[in-house]
């Protein structure tokens, strides 16, 4: 009797115990929560992810989950404090992670994920040798995740992300993706990442949100196609009037091929309601892109930005507009403050904070009339810089720079106006001139010449253009620009 009553107890056990087990479960709830979050209403999500807690204590995905509301609160504000709070969660659900089924695609895809996150995030407060290997680490296991298990598609998202990017590391960095083994391929990437896209699996339309936030940053950045860019935002409907995130997207891509008019009607018909987060990069991109279009409100955004930003990136850049803003208005006095706090506050790790402080310690202000060309040619208005520019005549600047400049600014407005010929003229005069420069003006154009050939399908031209591009050294924006055209590249050699 006794030994039945101890067989009887181990089997009770052992149910209990097999009831106990961990698991990955994309159920409803975790599926409303990723939603939720991937729309930027952190809370929501938050709260969804409790319950699922509650209810389902033995499912892992909510911690996974939760990893991306710490990421996009981090990625965004860049809150030191919040860093430093939250920083050890990362060890701590990877460790939970941990404990689910090794037979399961989510055990090696949720720490890869997660790993990665954490890497992009580690870059935003200097960490960039931790994030290197962060990044190494959610690559290799993302590879043996692709190999155990082919037919999970969210590999095929991370994997054709990382891939397309891999591809464009310039060579003056391309021994560090060398010894970590970190292989990229711009058109394996982006077929990986398509075909993601494309698939109808239950776990593809799942993240299919975020597979669209990768894609368009890609297709511009990478591929420099912004004509196929729109056409797919406005073939997929993103719908950027209740989800923040795509909002902010469509608002920063806007900012980067001259439609700042677009992108300010999208940030303001967006329904900001309480329920979604605060992000101060809002009003970095908005201040950026109302003093494009000359907003008196312009320095309303941008003083709102460097007064609650906690984070480093952005900042040099946005207080050197700032400076610029005054400038224009006559307001020396306001100009010469920004410009002071431009080489105290921030980090030089973009191009362009780097270019905004080496103008604060140079002491010199643009010219007034190549400034407002820029800003105008920035934000799309084309027609009123070129005319604005054609009032002047090159020996009506004093320095070789502003010479320059004018050329390089008036072959960009041709350029963005479809009068080819003309822009390229201007591109080839600023190449021949400017090629031994600190000024960026030769190299973009070269980049701008290689797009331009690259268009018109004669690849050896724009071969040699990328080329001339990447040859030319010590100048501003060396890094943005070097790696624009070793896509170029790439993409022409079919790679």
């Amino acid at each position: 009797m006794r030994f039945i009553f101890i067989i009887a107890l181990f089997c009770s056990i052992s149910v209990t115990v097999q009831a106990r087990q961990k698991k990955y479960e994309l159920n409803t709830r975790c599926q409303q929560a990723y939603d939720a979050i991937m729309q930027l209403r952190l809370n929501t999500g938050r709260a969804i992810l409790e319950e699922e807690k509650q209810s389902n204590p033995d499912n892992l995905l909510p911690y996974f989950l939760d990893n991306y509301i710490d990421f996009f609160t981090l990625f965004f504000n860049e809150d030191p404090d919040v860093y430093a709070r939250q920083r050890k969660q990362r060890a701590a659900r990877l460790e939970l992670l941990a404990q689910g089924p090794s037979d399961s695609p989510w055990y090696l895809y949720t720490q890869a994920a997660l790993k990665f996150q954490w890497a992009i995030v580690r870059v935003k407060f200097g960490e960039k040798w931790d994030a290197v290997w962060e990044i190494r680490k959610a690559y290799l296991t993302l590879k043996e995740n692709q190999r155990k298990f082919p037919g999970f598609q969210p590999n095929n998202m991370m994997v054709g992300a990382m891939q397309t990017v891999f591809g464009t590391v310039p060579e003056g960095y391309k021994w560090i993706t060398n010894i970590l083994g970190l292989r990229g391929s711009i058109k394996e990437g982006m077929n990986m990442l398509q075909g993601f896209i494309d698939s109808n699996d239950p776990t593809a339309v799942a993240f299919r949100e975020e597979s669209y936030y990768y894609y368009c940053y890609l297709k511009l950045f990478i591929e420099n196609k912004p004509e196929q860019l729109w056409q797919f935002i406005q073939q997929k409907k993103l719908d950027t009037e209740h989800n923040y995130l795509f909002a902010l997207m469509v608002g920063n891509l806007s900012m980067n091929t001259q439609k700042a008019a677009q992108g300010i009607k999208v940030l303001e018909d967006f329904n900001h309601t309480p329920e979604y987060a605060e992000v101060h990069y809002h009003n970095y991109v908005m201040g950026i892109m109302k003093l494009e279009r000359q907003d008196d409100d312009a320095i309303a955004y941008l003083e709102k930005f460097v007064n609650n930003f906690r984070g480093k990136f952005y900042v040099k850049e946005a207080l050197q507009r700032l400076s610029w803003a005054y400038y224009l208005k006559g307001n020396m006095a306001m100009a010469n403050k920004y410009r002071a706090l431009v080489t105290k506050r921030g980090n030089t790790e973009t191009d362009a904070d780097k270019q905004a402080q080496k103008e604060a310690k140079s002491g010199q202000w643009p010219n007034p009339v190549l400034l407002k060309a820029r800003l105008m040619s920035d934000g799309g208005q084309y027609a009123a810089a070129r005319d604005l520019l054609l009032s002047k005549r090159a020996g009506d600047f004093a320095t070789v720079a502003e010479k320059l400049e004018y050329a390089y600014r008036l072959g960009r407005i041709y350029d963005e106006m479809g009068l080819d010929s003309n822009a390229m003229r201007l591109y080839e005069t600023t190449i021949r001139l400017g090629s031994n420069r600190p000024e960026y003006f030769a190299a973009r154009s070269a980049l701008q010449l290689g797009y331009i050939y690259e268009k018109a399908g004669d690849k050896a031209k724009a071969r040699q253009s990328f080329q001339t591009c990447l040859d030319m050294q010590g100048h501003d924006y060396k890094n943005s620009l070097d790696q624009r055209a070793k896509a170029g590249l790439l993409r022409l050699d079919g790679k």
